[in-house]
C-alpha cells in the first residue's frame, strides 16, 4: 500500500458519515479515539486553517496537507534536539568546529580538529565558520 493510499484509508476512517469531507466534530472524535486531546475550538481552528474550499470541512487533499505538515513539524523539533546535542554549551545556537569535536568524540567518533573544520565548512552557507539550525537542517536532510 503506497502513501497515498494510506492517506485515503485513514481519511475514510475519520469520515464517520461518509460524505467525503471531515468535520471539526469528525476529527475531534478520530483523534481522541487514538488518544489526541483536541478541544473543540481547536479542532475547528484546524479545519478553518486547513480548509481550501470554504466548506468548513476538511476534503481528502486538505487532510494529506494537515498530516504533511503535522510530519513536518515532528522532523524539525526531532532535527532540534539533535541540534541542542551538538550545539556550544553556552547555548549560543549555533555550532563550532569545538563543540562538534566534542560531541562526535563523546559518540565514539574521534575526529580531528581540521576534520571538523571541514566537516561544518561544507555545510556553512553564510561563511561564519558555524553552523546555525537551518545549516544543520540542510546537511541532515
Amino acid at each position: 500500500m503506497d502513501r497515498k493510499q494510506q492517506y485515503e484509508r485513514v481519511f475514510c476512517h475519520f469520515d464517520g458519515n461518509g460524505d467525503g469531507k471531515i468535520s471539526p466534530v469528525e476529527l475531534r472524535l478520530c483523534l481522541g479515539l487514538l488518544g489526541g486531546e483536541i478541544s473543540a475550538a481547536e479542532a475547528e481552528a484546524v479545519v478553518v486553517m486547513m480548509d481550501s474550499d470554504g466548506d468548513s470541512k476538511l476534503g481528502l487533499d486538505d487532510f494529506v496537507r494537515l498530516i504533511e505538515g503535522t510530519e513536518e513539524e515532528e522532523k524539525v523539533r526531532d532535527l532540534r534536539e539533535a541540534f541542542k546535542i551538538y550545539e556550544m554549551e553556552d547555548g549560543s545556537g549555533c555550532i563550532t568546529t569545538r563543540s562538534l569535536k566534542r560531541t562526535l568524540s563523546k559518540l565514539g567518533e574521534k575526529k580531528s580538529f581540521d576534520e571538523c573544520k571541514s566537516m561544518i565548512a561544507r555545510f556553512d552557507l553564510n561563511g561564519d565558520g558555524v553552523l546555525n539550525f537551518e545549516e544543520f537542517m540542510v546537511m541532515m536532510s
